[in-house]
């Protein structure tokens, strides 16, 4: 990849390795390519002036103070693996990456919740909490991903229709504010009516106001049992008058995930799927639901896939397949990878955009419309259960894929939804968030950065966009 130059800054390597040490501060050619960039398909990398790996809140706190006195932007970096360029450095910042940043510094099972440093991972977290019987289920679909990156975005994922999202989750933080200043919100209880709620202002935004060096989560009980149902259909309609039937049921699935034929047909080729839908159903599904379920009891799990099963079949699915534990949990591993599936075909950018549930499909066809209309492809697959809708784009025009994708946007913002469900603004859909929000409120926002940041020294470029003072 061809970096972008960052210029110089005489002394800088030094005064940081000052703070944690010199073999944690990388400069120049040493700084490896993936300290750069994130996954975003259209954000190339930028070398910055440095990457500096703190090992504690002083030495981040110490990092903070220096380049509010120098003038020097942050950009926080966890696993890298967002899509929108949250973490991606600009010309002239130092990166602050918290790999070193992981231990699990307490599970709590009599609060039922986990204090973590920022650079501990999903799978670290999952693994640690396996043998107590209890999950962090924001499940964003990539397990190397950080808790400190997902509480910058407000991660959610296909577990959101049951679990919510990243907030619903994330109970205290410490954080260093930028300027230097380390506060400590929240705790491990449950509810507060004392207040701001700073730590859901934290949540979300994305490196914009804090620095954030300490997570405390909630924890819920690992259920023993899970079944996948697949329904094809080949209508889009009925698949879509589905949904809120099985979301009014009585049974709160775990899952509820739409995936187009197209889409479909790419992970399974992709990770080798073998579902067992019959060729002559096949070719004939336009898209596919896919509704994950868990309890605490076989019985009671039994009780709800029939119940499920019977729904969909009443609503028009060709078939109804209760898949096999392996095949239902390669399903949902091929689904998590569905983004790396469509890179590697080629897709030129991707959406993630959210609308009410009631609107996801009407918002579908309209997308669909545009992307005709402009040449394109965009395929689907997406968070039905909660509104969110992933779509691939495939135009490798500059000029034609931005104004696609500044009207499905539109689109979206129009049928009452958001620029981005679960990704973030980052720097990559900044342009649509700023041009289809509410004036008065990104003027808010801009104060309540700067009471946070007086210096706009965090996450410059990204979200509201500020640059740094000189």
């Amino acid at each position: 990849m061809a970096l972008a130059a960052s210029g110089e800054r005489p002394g800088l390597a030094a005064a940081l390795a000052a703070v944690v040490g010199p073999d944690q501060v990388t400069t120049g050619a040493a700084i490896a390519e993936e300290d750069c960039h994130d996954e975003a398909l259209t954000a190339p990398g930028v070398r910055p002036l440095a990457v500096v790996r703190p090992a504690s809140t002083e030495q981040v706190r110490d990092i903070v103070v220096l380049a509010a006195r120098e003038g020097i932007a942050l950009v926080a970096r966890g696993s890298g693996t967002g899509l929108a360029g949250g973490c991606r450095p600009e010309p002239g910042s130092v990166v602050v990456a918290f790999d070193r940043m992981d231990r699990i510094v307490d599970i709590d099972l009599e609060n039922q919740v986990a204090v973590v440093q920022p650079g501990v991972t999903l799978a670290a977290l999952d693994a640690a909490l396996r043998d107590h019987g209890l999950v962090y289920p924001v499940y964003p679909g990539e397990m190397s991903a950080s808790l400190g990156g997902n509480v910058g975005t407000n991660a959610g994922g296909m577990r959101a229709v049951r679990y919510g999202v990243t907030r619903h989750h994330v109970l205290g933080l410490e954080a260093v504010l930028g300027t230097g200043e380390v506060i400590r919100t929240g705790g491990r209880y449950v509810k507060s009516s004392s207040g701001y709620d700073l730590t859901q202002l934290i949540v979300g935004s994305e490196g914009t106001l804090a620095l954030v060096t300490e997570v405390t989560v909630k924890l819920v009980p690992r259920l023993a049992h899970t079944a996948t149902v697949l329904a094809p259909f080949a209508d889009l309609d009925a698949l879509g008058a589905a949904v809120p039937r099985v979301l009014r049921s009585g049974v709160t699935p775990l899952i509820v995930e739409y995936i187009d034929a197209t889409a479909m047909l790419g992970i399974a080729a992709a990770m080798d799927l073998e579902l067992g839908v019959p060729d002559d159903v096949r070719a004939e599904t336009a898209a596919y639901l896919v509704v994950v379920l868990e309890s605490t009891h076989a019985d009671r799990l039994d009780a709800d896939v029939s119940a499920v099963a019977t729904t969909l079949a009443q609503d028009g699915a060709s078939e109804v397949y209760v898949l096999p534990e392996n095949a239902g949990s390669a399903l949902i591993t091929a689904r998590e990878r569905a983004f790396f599936v469509a890179k590697a075909a080629g897709a030129d950018d991707i959406v993630d955009t959210v609308v009410p549930r009631g609107a996801v499909f009407g918002f579908m066809r309209e997308a669909a419309r545009l992307a005709t209309a402009a040449g394109a492809l965009a395929s689907a697959c997406g968070h039905v259960g909660d509104g969110n809708v992933h779509l691939s784009i495939f135009q490798p025009d500059p000029a034609v894929r931005h104004e696609l994708m500044t009207a499905i946007v539109g689109a979206a913002v129009a049928m009452g939804g958001a620029v981005s469900g679960e990704h973030g603004i980052g720097t990559e859909k900044r342009e649509y968030f700023l041009a289809t929000e509410d004036p008065v409120k990104v003027d808010l926002m801009g104060r309540i950065k700067a009471a946070f940041d007086p210096h706009g020294i965090l996450g410059p470029g990204r979200l509201l966009g500020q640059a740094p003072e000189p």
